[in-house]
This record gives structure tokens, C-alpha cells and sequence, in this order.
């Protein structure tokens, strides 16, 4: 039996490995994504410990400023997370290459 994903826990764990590997500290993300200096420490940390849920305008925003697209911090699967993230990455001609070779 399949169960049903728990898309804050992926929320969570991929917005903090993101933020982690831009090397942004969790008040610095927050400033960027637009959000009001004195509480973005706060606001990323219970984003990523799930205390608090991310609307969709915020997680565009923390997801521009980390350069990932925003169905990254959302698909269940790794390996479709993966081809997510290095496909929006890649080159346009690339992309083309890619998309005609799975149709």
C-alpha cells in the first residue's frame, strides 16, 4: 500500500538543503524572499522545521531567490525532484533535447 506523502516534510527538507547549499544563512533567505528583516530568521526556521506552512506567493519567492522552480519543493519523488532541478538548470537546447527524446 502506498501512503500519502507528507509535502511539508518535502517542503522542509528541500527548502533547507537549498538554502544550505546557496550558502544563505536562514535570515539572510528570509531578507531576500521579501520577508521583513526582524522576523525572517524566524519565519525560514519554522518554515523549515514545518511549524509553519508556506503559501504558494512565499515558496515562489524563496524559490527565485534559490534558483530552483517552485514544483522542486514539492514533488515526493527524488529522482523526478532531481530531473526537476538539473533540467531548469539546463541549457534551452538542451531542454529541447531532453523533451524530444521522452516523447
Amino acid at each position: 500500500m502506498r501512503t500519502t506523502p507528507n509535502y511539508r516534510e518535502i517542503l522542509c527538507k528541500r527548502l533547507k538543503a537549498s538554502r544550505l547549499a546557496c550558502g544563505l544563512s536562514q535570515r539572510n533567505l528570509g531578507i531576500l524572499a521579501g520577508i521583513d528583516e526582524f522576523a525572517a530568521s524566524a519565519r525560514i526556521n519554522r518554515y523549515e522545521l514545518g511549524i509553519h506552512e508556506v503559501d504558494i506567493q512565499t515558496a515562489q519567492h524563496l524559490a527565485c531567490v534559490l534558483n530552483v522552480p517552485v514544483a522542486y519543493f514539492y514533488t515526493e519523488d527524488e529522482q523526478l525532484a532531481e530531473m526537476i532541478l538539473l533540467f531548469s538548470r539546463s541549457s534551452s537546447q538542451l531542454q529541447e533535447d531532453v523533451l524530444a527524446l521522452l516523447r
